[in-house]
């Protein structure tokens, strides 16, 4: 028994051991199956680090050295291909069009890249200095590619314009071969559209980057920063040029005839503009309250203000020169008169001259170079606002009628959008136009201060070089500017009376030649009315309105009244040898019987002593002399060369052809252009130096001087 339990205990402790020994066993091999569970973790996280570095520096310098292959295909096409370009004969037109605005790009392109040059794009720092150089950059990036991309649709009708001419296009496509032969391009849109893919790129690379970059990177918010930027950056450019495309579309001005405007009605338009109409009408008769938008009625009442005072200050400065270049036809100083003796007289001749051939002479230049010029450029960018302004007020009251819906269809949301977005237009645009043309009129009033101040220290300059020689130089100055006062006004009296009496003797009327049927109805009309009371018609009169009538040219006409029944003195009341109505006052000359011999001139006398000797300039009026009076010249109005018409509002002449003379200058009271009227009856303009006056011995029916 003892041996028994000897053996059984032995036996036990045996087995005990065993266990023990196994245990530990399992232990150990647990501890060191972790242990290279957490070696190969780590591992794995260092590869997928290395990974995403290795991701991440490509993605770097995918956006280097895609930037600067970008940058050098630019210039390829702004340098090398517009360099052949400009060389081809005939010269391509709107070939600085084709590259508008590429330079700005490319400016900023280089910009950037110089900025990242600083610190080669292995080192860790270099994330941050790309996102900084980028976030520096962010104003000039936006403010060059929105105006490229805004003003490409323009570049590809240029192109397109091209392409209508195939000889022309093959030359262009083999100039962009042999400019850029490692690329396959045949085509300028090639290199033109690299802008466009460009910008758009910037937000792709920026997130690709970002996404190989650790959380825990020192530049990760300022990566995350950037290329939020780059996103917002590209949402900006895109409404930019959305609000160009429909300024653009709006702001054309159309020139249409009547026939034009009929054709393009149809149901559509007539229904829709119809239906303004009736908003409109609502609107003024308060059954339906209008959309009111303070702050853009604000801008708008502005805009008008602004516009008016353009308008009338260039019609002032028009005039004003107008008058400053009749002076300046007006050479006295050119007449050889006897002054022999008189140095006042020569003075004067002198400071006219003086200020006629080089002080005057200048100062109309800078006039018309510094004010009148870029009035009326300012004059022509007032169009494109004035017609969004008018294209808003039609797509307000659109929205008007769609706004208390509460679903819209498509052509609906159109409407609304298109509102919104002239809206938004003119709301951001409106002001910074309204500040930079008053800007703009101030800077051009001070400049027509200055070019005053200068014309009279030029002027005073040259008064001085005379001031001993005048006559008055020693008064006081208060005493000579009485005097100075006292004549010119007195000059002016009798210029006026000279001018009155030029007038009166050139505006008299033409006596038209009269038929048998004419002569008996002038006759009537005398023993009726009264030759006081005879009129003839200057050109043929149709009647628009009712009671109106229609008369020839040449025709008689008694007036019963110098007005119609409202009172407007435009519109006579005429007696036409039996009929009865009106006729416009401008197209009724008072009629002058012709005589065999006519009156002598009251204007036209010389003494009858004079024989070769010229008159003195100062001979004094109370001396008396012998008269004798001189039959008054007529002379008539010729050809001097060949003139084609150009147009409808020309007319052609041949040499030696009789014309009449209707107006000396054109509709802007341009002399150098005359309104006529050849024998055919023709009506047109022809420029004034292509006419000239022979004397002819009886007064020419109708064409006269």
């Amino acid at each position: 028994c003892v041996c028994a339990c000897l053996s059984s205990l032995t036996l036990s402790l045996v087995l005990l051991y065993k266990d023990n020994s196994l245990s530990g066993e399992n232990t150990v091999s647990e501890e060191m199956l972790a242990e290279e569970a957490r070696k190969k973790s780590k591992e794995e996280e260092a590869a997928a680090k290395e990974r995403a570095a290795q991701r991440q520096q490509l993605a770097i310098e995918e956006l280097v050295q895609s930037e600067r292959n970008y940058l050098r295909m630019l210039q390829i096409c702004s340098v090398d291909i517009r360099s052949s370009l400009q060389q081809l004969q005939p010269p391509l037109a709107n070939l600085d069009r084709l590259f508008l605005y590429i330079e700005d790009v490319m400016e900023v392109s280089s910009r950037l890249l110089s900025l990242l040059d600083r610190r080669p794009s292995g080192e860790p720092q270099f994330l941050q200095t790309l996102c900084d150089s980028f976030l520096s950059l962010s104003s000039d990036i936006e403010a060059a590619y929105k105006e490229y991309l805004a003003y490409y649709n323009q570049i590809s009708i240029v192109e397109n314009s091209y392409k209508q001419k195939e000889a022309l296009w093959n030359e262009i496509v083999r100039i962009i071969k042999a400019s850029a032969p490692e690329v396959n391009a045949s085509s300028l849109s090639f290199f033109l559209v690299m802008p466009v893919q460009r910008i758009a790129r910037y937000p792709l690379l920026l997130q690709t980057i970002q996404k190989h970059t650790d959380t825990s990177h020192p530049a990760f918010k300022l990566l995350e920063k950037t290329a939020l930027t780059s996103i917002a950056l590209n949402c900006r450019i895109n409404e930019y040029k959305r609000f160009r495309e429909v300024a653009d579309k709006y702001k054309k001005t159309e020139t249409l005839t009547i026939k034009d405007k009929i054709n393009r009605l149809n149901p559509h338009s007539i229904a829709k503009k119809t239906a303004r109409f009736s908003q409109q009408l609502k609107h003024e008769t308060g059954i339906k309250p209008k959309l009111v938008d303070e702050e853009f009625d604000a801008f708008e009442g502005f805009f008008n203000i602004l516009e008016h005072g353009i308008l009338v200050l260039l019609e002032n400065v028009e005039t004003y020169l107008l008058h400053l270049q009749r002076f300046l036809d007006c050479r006295t100083e050119e007449f050889d008169l006897d002054m022999d003796g008189e140095k006042s007289p020569i003075c004067y001749k002198e400071i006219t001259t003086a200020l006629r051939q080089w002080i005057l002479p200048t100062f109309e230049k800078r006039m018309r170079t510094l004010i009148h010029k870029p009035l009326c450029a300012l004059r022509d960018l007032l169009v494109g606002p004035r017609n969004l302004i008018r294209k808003r007020l039609d797509k307000l009251l659109d929205f008007e009628m769609i706004e208390s819906k509460s679903t819209l269809s498509y052509d609906e949301q159109a409407v609304a959008n298109t509102y919104r977005t002239i809206n938004t237009l003119l709301l951001n645009e409106l002001p910074r136009f309204n500040g930079l043309a008053l800007q703009m009129i101030w800077s051009m009033l001070g400049t027509f201060s200055c070019m005053h101040k200068d014309l009279a220290a030029d002027m005073e300059q040259l008064f001085q070089s005379f001031a001993q020689q005048l006559p008055h130089s020693h008064l006081h100055p208060s005493a000579f500017w009485e005097w100075a006062e006292s004549a010119v006004l007195e000059s002016a009296k009798k210029l006026q009376t000279v001018c009155q009496n030029v007038e009166d003797t050139l505006n008299a009327p033409v006596v038209q030649p009269l038929s048998p049927s004419s002569q008996r109805r002038l006759k009537q009309l005398t023993d009726k009315h009264g030759s006081g009371k005879i009129y003839q018609v200057a050109s043929t009169v149709v009647g628009s309105r009712d009671l109106d009538l229609n008369l020839a040219r040449g025709e008689l006409v008694a007036i019963l009244s110098e007005a119609d029944t409202r009172g407007d003195k435009r519109r006579w009341l005429v007696d036409a040898g039996g009929r009865r109505g009106y006729a416009p006052s401008s197209k009724l000359i008072r009629y002058h019987q012709a005589m065999e011999d006519p009156p002598p001139s009251p204007h036209l006398i010389v003494p009858l002593d004079v024989t070769g000797k010229r008159r003195h300039s100062y001979t004094p009026e109370s001396q008396p002399m012998p008269m004798r009076v001189v039959r008054q010249p007529y002379f008539q109005v010729i050809a001097a060369y060949d003139f084609t018409a150009r147009g409808n509002h020309e007319v052609s002449l041949r040499v030696g052809e009789p014309v009449c003379v209707l107006e000396p200058y054109d509709k802007r009271g341009n002399r150098e252009w005359s309104l006529v009227e050849a024998i055919s009856g023709q009506r047109g303009y022809v420029p004034s130096n292509y006419l000239s006056m022979k004397p002819v011995e009886a007064r020419p029916p109708g064409f006269v001087f």
